[in-house]
């Protein structure tokens, strides 16, 4: 989920911040692994409730599902043609599809929130600790996320798909 915030007196987008999780990823070697937050989907919901319960998890925000944009669904509705295609495909970005079935839809949700607010939720400690997770916040400037957390596709996804909404007018 790609979760960006707008301080209530900026002037302008330039001023928007997205909020990263920092965390312990084995697989990758690391115990400091920087992504936007995400769970897993469990047989018990829909992808929005999903992402908007990890939201809260993982980051304290209360989001609703009405409140998240699936930026998945609205990048592939206006770029791919599927007229010809007999495999149906998830409204999801693949990260490596040479190697794994995962599939990953991204959601978008915008608050706006005061400086200070926006200050308080720097470094703060998150997650669900009864589940092993520590999480720890990472608040930056949204020009400057794609630097941050540069070695997370879905990330990095998820940046590339706002950019490209925005521009088109989309969101």
């Amino acid at each position: 989920m790609l979760l960006v915030l707008k301080p209530s007196d900026a002037e302008s987008d330039s001023e928007e911040f997205v909020i990263l999780a920092t965390q312990p990823r084995i697989s990758a070697g690391t115990l400091s692994f920087i992504e936007i937050p995400a769970g897993m989907l469990d047989d018990s919901g829909t992808f929005t409730g999903a992402a908007a319960k990890e939201i809260e998890e993982e980051t304290g925000l209360t989001i609703e599902e009405n409140e998240l944009i699936d930026m998945t669904q609205l990048t592939l509705q206006s770029g791919e043609n599927t007229e010809n295609q007999e495999e149906v495909l998830q409204n999801a970005i693949y990260p490596s599809p040479g190697g794994s079935d995962e599939f990953i839809p991204l959601f978008l949700a915008r608050k706006t929130m005061s400086r200070s607010e926006i200050d308080k939720m720097q470094g703060k400690l998150t997650g669900l600790r009864d589940h092993g997770e520590k999480i720890s916040l990472k608040i930056v400037k949204l020009k400057d996320a794609w630097k941050v957390a540069g070695r997370d596709a879905k990330t990095l996804s998820a940046l590339c798909m706002y950019d490209g909404l925005r521009r088109e007018g989309k969101i």
